[in-house]
């Protein structure tokens, strides 16, 4: 997949893989909009987004007890014809008929009667691939939901480890997206980039990447990298989609400034940020998400039997 378009002031669009479909480069992340200071900032986050032209929008049934979803469902009243929805199922293990209760509780928050693309949602401890695949499990789910027209496209996502996600593979299921964590420290550090977006590539794959700002912004804050070096080195990587946590009209704007303004870093660009960033990705300091489990959600917690942050913090 080439990531080569030139900017004309518009968000660019790119294939989403095999599908035969376009979407845009951009995509607007569901956990963050619930973050924003007001409902009314989270719906003009979604209002602006779609008006700016970015028509993937990001979410998961998990995210804050399903607000995300129920906010963008209320933001995209009227505008679903416009837009390439996709939301992810949150079974951690558990069987087909708790994935398929879990699709209509997420159709029915998001206002809609189909879903673009259904994920296998964060996909992050060792034994994830076995448990989807079992007999019964979530992959079932994905099949069912497709032949029941409830879903165009099945994927899976997760940002623990590259070999989680490689293993998931080996099972050779035709998934059509697989979304990870792609930036510029991941580079060098437990890489999905080296790792997984080759081998998704050569599948016809279509891949989606995330965190770019790492995952808080901490990145950015510091001053390692400015938003545009971020989210420009994750946007010139060969995926269709990288998604982006939005929480405030701000981010927003700077993003779509980002996005419009796009053109793709050189091979030689890249490598040099990488250098740059080697330092500071080594310790794996700004992607906690594969070294703790300060990312991993509450529900996928309580399924394996992991204690709560909040326990861990008493």
């Amino acid at each position: 997949m080439s990531s080569q378009l030139a900017s004309n002031g518009e968000i660019p669009r790119r294939p989403l893989g095999r599908t035969g479909v376009e979407v845009s480069a951009l995509a607007l992340g569901g956990y963050h909009i619930a973050l924003a200071k007001s409902k009314k900032e989270s719906l003009r986050i979604v209002h602006e987004a779609v008006d700016a032209g970015v028509t993937f929008m990001d979410n998961a049934w998990e995210y804050h007890d399903g607000r995300s979803e129920e906010l963008m469902g209320k933001a995209l009243e009227g505008r679903r014809r416009q837009v390439f929805l996709m939301t992810k199922v949150c079974t951690h293990g558990r069987d087909r008929r708790t994935a398929m209760r879990q699709l209509e509780e997420s159709l029915k928050r998001l206002k809609t009667d189909y879903l673009d693309l259904w994920q296998v949602h964060e996909v992050v401890y060792e034994n994830d691939p076995d448990l989807h695949f079992a007999d019964g499990g979530v992959i079932e789910a994905l099949e069912q939901a497709k032949s029941e027209g409830k879903v165009r496209f099945g994927g899976f996502t997760g940002h623990k480890h590259p070999s989680i996600h490689l293993k998931m593979l080996s099972y050779n299921y035709p998934f059509d997206t697989c979304q990870m964590p792609l930036n510029c420290f991941d580079g060098t550090f437990r890489s999905f980039e080296q790792q997984v977006l080759p081998e998704l590539n050569r599948r016809g794959i279509a891949p989606l990447g995330m965190k770019s700002f790492g995952g808080e912004g901490i990145p950015i804050q510091k001053r390692v990298v400015t938003p545009t070096e971020a989210l420009r080195y994750a946007m010139s990587l060969p995926v269709a989609a990288t998604v982006s946590g939005i929480d405030s009209l701000k981010v927003l704007k700077q993003n779509l400034r980002i996005a419009r303004d796009f053109t793709p870093m050189t091979a030689e660009e890249m490598q040099e940020l990488r250098t740059r960033c080697a330092a500071h990705a080594a310790d794996g300091r700004f992607e906690m998400y594969k070294t703790s489990i300060k990312f991993d959600g509450p529900p996928g917690r309580k399924q394996h039997k992991f204690p709560a942050m909040e326990e861990l913090a008493a």
